[in-house]
């Protein structure tokens, strides 16, 4: 007897409740199709190839030592831009770390994206966090912590407060299969299935949790149907299939701003990489099991769709991709030559007014000797 839910692969084969629209002949299913014109498909599709060709570029940073470390998303592009798209302008989004794709569709600049990467005087976060770890609030885009599960409980405060001062406003929060063993996540859905909170949980079900495959995780059947604990409706979807992620945020949006409370969105998907720059996913899994995955690439089932909607052609494709190229190295070329953040700036942004000993403190360090370089 199989304890754990089933594979994400077998559930997106064989599960009935797994909605989809992108059928195997380029057609949408009319029940679900959440009717996006070429223009939109379009846009979706040219951030889901440069989501995943600067993937590809920042691992070779960190490979050759420039930056630090990367969280990728390959495999995972239509569940992030499909349920970003979703979303409003005036709504909040809570990453966990894999979503930078959908921070750049959002509005955050490349630039300034790069520029957290190497931790330099421009980065958003000056520097404290890691690589991948920024914040950009013009966009509504809250700051990645990498604790697991934190941002669940965030986004439920932040919805609740919109609710209680009447703002037209919604959180969705992203997380993976392996913050559902968090308290946060328990905590979270309980406080927003009682108040009826105007938030979308998006549980991107990639198969693992580091090296912990879902069957170890837990013993329901379903990631879904955990919100029935908490009275939160619970709906599995195609996260390979961007059409069908668009469909199912917007209804659980829709829900969430009519004041129907919040959904539970359990998309199927799968890590093609590893955790991050710093995994060796060969250690705990073998090459087959990436194999039947290959057809289901997020990108390529949309790049089909749309050549054969004669909407795309090897031109366009060869165009994006040099437009990618050109705007990452420039990008790259700048923050590598700005200079760290100032020693001082770790006594900003904590307090509004900063307390005597803080001001006392940053006196003597500006005051002290200081080595020859910043390290």
């Amino acid at each position: 007897m199989t304890i754990g839910v089933e594979s994400p692969e077998r559930e997106l084969m064989e599960g009935r409740d797994v909605i989809r629209v992108l059928r195997e002949d380029g057609s949408l299913d009319p029940e679900h199709d959440p009717g996006l014109s070429p223009d939109e498909v379009i846009t979706i599709f040219r951030h889901m190839v440069l989501t995943r060709l600067i993937d590809e570029r920042l691992v070779a940073l960190q490979r050759q030592g420039r930056i630090g470390f990367h969280i990728g998303s390959v495999g995972e592009e239509a569940a992030v831009l499909g349920s970003a798209y979703a979303m409003r302008e005036q709504d909040w989004l809570f990453p966990c770390y894999r979503e930078f794709g959908a921070a750049l569709m959002r509005g955050l600049p490349l630039g300034t994206f790069i520029d957290n990467m190497f931790g330099n005087a421009n980065d958003t976060v000056k520097g404290r966090q890691m690589p991948d770890h920024y914040t950009s609030k013009k966009t509504r885009w809250l700051s990645i912590s990498s604790p697991v599960g934190t941002q669940i409980t965030q986004a439920v405060g932040l919805a609740w407060a919109a609710k209680l001062q009447k703002r037209d406003e919604a959180a969705l929060v992203y997380f993976g299969d392996g913050a559902t063993s968090s308290g946060e996540f328990h905590s979270g859905m309980n406080f927003a299935g009682v108040f009826r909170v105007p938030v979308v949980f998006f549980l991107r079900n990639n198969g693992w949790a580091i090296s912990v495959p879902v069957e170890r995780q837990t013993a329901s059947r379903t990631f879904a149907e955990k919100g029935a604990a908490y009275g939160v409706p619970g709906v599995r979807v195609d996260g390979n299939d961007m059409f069908a992620v668009v469909s199912v945020t917007r209804r659980a949006l829709a829900d969430a701003t009519r004041g129907d409370g919040p959904t539970l969105i359990e998309a199927l998907t799968y890590r093609m990489g590893g955790h991050s720059t710093s995994d060796d996913p060969n250690r705990y899994r073998g090459q087959d099991m990436l194999e039947p995955w290959v057809d289901r690439d997020p990108i390529e089932r949309l790049r089909r769709f749309l050549v054969q909607q004669g909407l795309w052609d090897k031109r366009q494709e060869e165009e994006l991709n040099a437009d990618v190229d050109r705007r990452f190295r420039e990008a790259v070329t700048v923050s590598e030559r700005t200079l760290p953040p100032p020693l001082e700036t770790m006594f900003e942004d904590v307090y509004a007014e900063p307390p005597w000993h803080l001001v006392e403190q940053r006196a003597e360090l500006l005051g002290g000797p200081r080595p020859r370089s910043h390290h």
